[in-house]
């Protein structure tokens, strides 16, 4: 045993390997967002702690991957409620749900690089799980108020939304529009997907 782990209390062990994980997957986030490829003693490097301690919370590769798509996930869901979608104007809302989707993709670029190797499903939480239904909630919300229109399916129009804005995001990407040109793009054509008013 560690004389040192010995020596110290339950709670600041705890308080410790919080600030250890924290570090690890704000590294992980930063650092797979700019090079999908990074290795472990990158993240360990960036996130000042040494391999050893990574891989003492995260065994693997794919766990430490895993982890961040599940604490990006709790982030997104955290800005969506935050965001009022259930009360505000069907339109609004719809703003509001497109503009937690850029500050999501602008912080984990990770997520939407088509360069990054295939990531494990996580077993709670996947982006594909709890982002769609609550999209899909406030356009059958704006269907029912006659915000919308009810010709199309609430499920397609949720998946096509996102879509368009991963391919906005990818525009931007790429150099072939800027963030604000995208946004503004993805908004109107959003708005006419579901037969709202262009937002002037």
């Amino acid at each position: 045993m560690d004389l040192h782990d010995a020596a110290t209390p339950p709670r600041r062990r705890r308080a410790d390997a919080r600030r250890s994980i924290h570090a690890i997957l704000n590294a992980a986030r930063v650092v797979l967002g700019e090079r999908p490829d990074a290795s472990m003693e990158d993240i360990a490097a960036a996130a000042g702690v040494t391999r050893q301690t990574v891989y003492a919370h995260f065994p693997s590769r794919d766990a430490l991957v895993v982890a961040l798509i599940e604490a990006a996930a709790a982030e997104y869901l955290a800005a969506l409620d935050a965001a009022s979608l259930d009360t505000a104007p069907p339109a609004d809302a719809l703003a509001r749900f497109l503009d937690a989707g850029w500050r999501f993709l602008r912080r984990h670029p990770l997520l939407l690089n088509p360069a990054a190797p295939g990531a494990p499903r996580p077993n709670r939480n996947a982006l594909s799980d709890v982002v769609p239904p609550r999209l899909e909630q406030l356009i059958r919300r704006g269907q029912g108020t006659g915000d919308f229109r009810a010709s199309l399916p609430a499920a397609w129009l949720a998946d096509a939304i996102i879509g368009l804005q991963q391919t906005a995001a990818a525009q931007v990407a790429a150099g072939r529009a800027t963030t604000q040109e995208a946004e503004a793009l993805c908004l109107e054509s959003t708005l006419r997907l579901c037969g709202g008013e262009a937002r002037r």
